[in-house]
């Protein structure tokens, strides 16, 4: 023999109804319902069981299942041990078990004997297994108060149900004719057309108060129907919107883009800061396990305690709950769509942000628009800058017109004066004085003292603002048109509170919307130039004349109006503004479309200061 085996192992074979259990438990924790089904004694009643548990314990589930030894083994029976180990979409806690597998041997093969319980210990036949989650009480976005924004508030759902109608057209003619309900009769109609006959056809969802105040003229229509609810909500309707955002059922949308962390029922954060900061102050919910019926999926037993919820942490602002109601009040008569922003310039402490009910979106933060000559704070800046030897009494000339490289510019109306001071022509608002000072400038000039008082700032805010931009003119026109906030001119209301409030201060702060995160304060600008720009402003509101003069009763009032026109219409439109001062609280008013100044921003800014104490 020329060679042999000096020696050899043998290897231990894995049981076969232990490799059986194995496959059955991989497909199964992989979410393979007919793989692992087919393993079963009854691979119809498995299927049914196992998929509605793996939807019940959440769109994704999947789990480790492995055997962990034999037990009572015949030639034709045996016990599978097993470990679980599932891991639930938005669950930080693997749920964990070991459960066992009733195995018997059909001809050559091993099979998984059938029973609920296979899936867990003491699930009983009839039942799946779900999830429950609860989630603890949302915490308090607050005001700077600590005064919690949102509270508990008595609702309720108006809708309609499609089999009690007996006159669709009447009845929708009838509740669009009421303005609180926000429809129109074709939007009801085309709804209530498209629902099943019990279907609950969502309306609107009135604060309870608000609904008491039409439910007799609504209460017996044939079809409508109630539901009584509570929802978190702030103290008015429109308090802070949509800044704040509002608290509600989690949306497809919402779940989809939370990785697991939000599930369907789910209350959160939609829109505004209670979206940006849901995940501080939602907390943690608490994940039980229950049986639930097959019949009517309702839950019965509670089989294990996956995680305890834990509560969020509240989150405390910077606004200012009087000034913000004193914003919100200022915009209440006006159709238009309109803003009113308030900060603190000492500190960039945002203490109100108010948008109109006609405002589409946040105009107050994202707003892009034209500033009009309100930007003439930074048109004097510049000069002040550039010629340190300028004075507010400096004499300088207000035309009707000034012409630009072919282009025509000219004040309101064409008004002119002779040679007056500089605080005067910013006071009455001269376009040919600004444009005729910014064209001695270096074409960067107006671009350097706006970034000093805080316009293409980068600000750390939880939700989008616009922090404004102006790009280097190309041309001389447009640096002229540039002066009076009109040519590539971008700014957003919050900019120009805080154009503003830096030039009063003497100090640019970036804005803040979080107690305790407020921003570093940048450069100090030179006391000799702040305190020009106080004269500036002071002249707009206390001159005789003065763009302003409504505010002068208000006393230590100082600001800059502005008409900006946009648009392609003839004439143009315009957009009317204020931004101005009063102590440490600086702020803008800007009404889209509102023409003139002096009948738009100048009012709403007169009530506001009026309400703020």
């Amino acid at each position: 023999m020329v060679g042999g085996i000096a020696g050899c192992t043998k290897s231990k074979k894995t049981p076969p109804e232990q490799i059986s259990a194995q496959a059955f438990l991989a497909a199964f924790g992989s979410g393979d319902v007919t793989g692992a089904s087919q393993r079963t004694s009854a691979p119809s009643a498995a299927a049914a069981t196992m998929k509605a548990s793996l939807t019940g314990l959440g769109a994704g589930a999947k789990a480790t299942l492995t055997v962990t030894g034999l037990a009572n083994r015949s030639s034709n029976a045996a016990t599978a041990n097993y470990s679980a180990s599932w891991r639930m979409p938005g669950v930080a806690t693997p749920w964990t078990y070991n459960g066992s597998l009733p195995m018997t041997k059909q001809g050559n093969a091993w099979q998984v004997t059938w029973g609920a319980a296979d899936l867990y210990p003491t699930l009983p036949d009839g039942t799946h297994l779900a999830v429950k989650r609860s989630q603890p009480a949302r915490a308090a976005l607050t005001d700077a108060a600590g005064k919690p924004l949102f509270t508990a508030t008595p609702v309720v759902r108006i809708g309609i149900e499609k089999a009690l109608v007996t006159d669709l057209a009447s009845l929708a003619a009838t509740l669009a004719a009421l303005p609180v309900l926000q429809t129109s009769a074709k939007q009801i109609t085309d709804a209530v057309t498209a629902a099943n006959p019990k279907d609950f056809v969502d309306i609107i969802t009135l604060r309870k108060t608000v609904y008491e105040q039409i439910k007799p003229q609504i209460y017996n229509l044939h079809g409508t129907v109630f539901q009584d609810d509570t929802l978190l909500l702030p103290p008015t309707s429109h308090f802070g919107e949509p800044l704040l955002g509002t608290v509600g059922q989690a949306t497809k949308q919402l779940i989809d883009s939370s990785a697991g962390r939000l599930q369907t029922g789910d209350q959160t954060g939609i829109g505004g800061l209670q979206q940006a900061f849901d995940t501080q102050l939602a907390g943690t919910p608490g994940v039980a396990v229950y049986a639930a019926s097959d019949s009517d999926g309702s839950l019965g037993t509670r089989l294990a305690a996956v995680e305890s919820a834990k509560a969020g942490t509240p989150v405390r602002l910077t606004l200012d709950s009087s000034v913000q109601n004193a914003a919100d009040a200022a915009l209440a008569s006006t159709p238009l769509p309109a803003s009113v922003v308030a900060v603190q310039p000492s500190t960039g402490k945002i203490l109100a942000v108010a948008n109109s009910t006609a405002a589409t979106d946040d105009i107050a933060l994202v707003g892009q628009y034209p500033a009009g000559s309100t930007f003439k704070i930074v048109t004097y800046t510049a000069a002040f800058m550039a010629n340190p030897s300028l004075t507010a009494s400096s004499q300088v000339a207000c035309p009707p017109t000034v012409t630009v490289d072919g282009r025509t510019f000219q004040n309101e109306n064409k008004f002119s004066y002779p040679p007056i001071p500089i605080s005067a022509a910013f006071g009455y608002s001269c376009n040919t004085t600004a444009i005729a000072t910014a064209m001695k400038l270096p074409a960067d000039a107006m671009h350097n003292a706006a970034t000093s008082l805080g316009l293409g700032a980068k600000w750390s805010l939880p939700i989008d603002a616009f922090s404004g931009s102006l790009p280097t003119p190309s041309s001389q026109t447009e640096q002229a048109a540039d002066a009076i906030g009109q040519g590539k001119v971008l700014v957003s209301p919050l900019l120009m509170a805080l154009i503003a409030g830096a030039s009063a201060s003497g100090t640019p702060v970036a804005p803040s919307l979080v107690d305790g995160k407020q921003a570093t304060p940048g450069t100090a600008l030179p006391a000799a130039l702040t305190a020009k720009m106080n004269q500036l402003m002071k002249a707009t509101v206390d001159l005789p004349g003065g763009t302003a003069h409504q505010l002068a009763d208000l006393g230590n009032v100082e600001g800059k109006t502005g008409t900006a026109e946009f648009g392609t219409a003839t004439p143009p439109k315009s957009h009317s503004w204020f931004a101005g001062t009063r102590g440490d609280l600086a702020f803008a008013v800007f009404v889209y479309g509102g023409e003139s100044s002096h009948s738009g921003a100048v009012p709403i800014a007169h009530t506001f200061l009026s309400a703020v104490k």
